[in-house]
C-alpha cells in the first residue's frame, strides 16, 4: 500500500514565523478557491499581512504554495483510497478511486496543468504527490485487470493522464451542455473490457 506523509511546516520555526506561514497558507487556500491556481501571489501576501519576501521565504514557488494548500485534500483523498481497498468488487473499487481522484484534481480551477507538468519535473513540489497518486491508481487498476473488467493494455500512467484530462473537462461540463455524470459514464466504459459495461453493472 502506498502512503505519503502530509506536507509539514519546517522544523524550528519561531512562533511569529509559524504564524506568518499559517496566515499565508490560509490566504492562499482562499485565493486558489476563488481565482484558481493563477491567483496573484502578491494579493495572497497582502491578505496575509506579510510582504512578498516572507511569502517566498516560506513557499519558494507557486507550486510549493499549491502543494501545501492541497495538503488536507490530499490526506482526504488517501483516506478514500483506504476505504476503496475494502470494496470487494474490483471494478467498483477502481471507479470509486477514479471519482475521488478527479474530485481532488478539481480542487482548484486550473490544477490539472501543474499536476501534468509535475509528472515530468521531478524537482516540482507536486512531483511526489503525483508519483503517489499514479502508484495508487496502478494498485486499483491491476486489481481490476486481474479480478474485474479493466483491459490489460491500460497502464496506471494512462489512466492517471485520463483522470487529469477528465478533471479539466468536468470543470467545464455544465457550460458545455453536458454533465459530470454523463462524462464519467463514458470515462468508465473506456477502460472496461466489455464496451458499455460500467462497474455498477456488476
Amino acid at each position: 500500500m502506498t502512503t505519503e506523509s502530509p506536507v509539514e511546516e519546517p522544523a524550528g520555526l519561531r512562533a511569529d514565523a509559524r504564524r506568518n506561514r499559517d496566515r499565508v497558507l490560509k490566504a492562499a487556500m482562499q485565493h486558489f478557491e476563488l481565482h484558481g491556481i493563477s491567483a496573484s501571489l502578491e494579493e495572497i501576501a497582502r491578505q496575509a499581512g506579510v510582504g512578498a519576501g516572507t511569502l517566498y521565504r516560506h513557499f519558494p514557488s507557486r507550486e510549493a504554495l499549491l502543494a501545501a494548500a492541497l495538503s488536507d485534500r490530499k490526506s482526504a483523498l488517501l483516506a478514500v483510497s483506504r476505504q476503496a481497498r475494502e470494496i470487494e468488487d474490483a471494478d467498483t473499487a477502481l471507479e470509486r478511486w477514479l471519482e475521488a481522484l478527479q474530485d481532488y484534481l478539481r480542487s482548484f480551477n486550473g490544477l490539472p496543468a501543474p499536476v501534468l507538468a509535475a509528472l515530468k519535473q521531478e524537482a516540482s513540489p507536486l512531483s511526489l504527490s503525483c508519483e503517489t497518486l499514479v502508484s495508487i491508481t496502478g494498485e486499483f487498476l491491476e486489481r481490476s485487470q486481474t479480478h474485474g473488467s479493466a483491459r490489460a493494455s491500460i497502464t496506471a500512467n494512462d489512466l492517471f493522464m485520463c483522470a487529469i484530462g477528465m478533471a479539466w473537462v468536468l470543470n467545464r461540463a455544465e457550460a458545455c451542455g453536458t454533465s459530470t455524470k454523463a462524462l464519467n459514464s463514458i470515462f468508465a466504459s473506456g477502460y472496461l473490457e466489455k464496451t458499455g459495461k460500467t462497474a455498477h453493472d456488476g
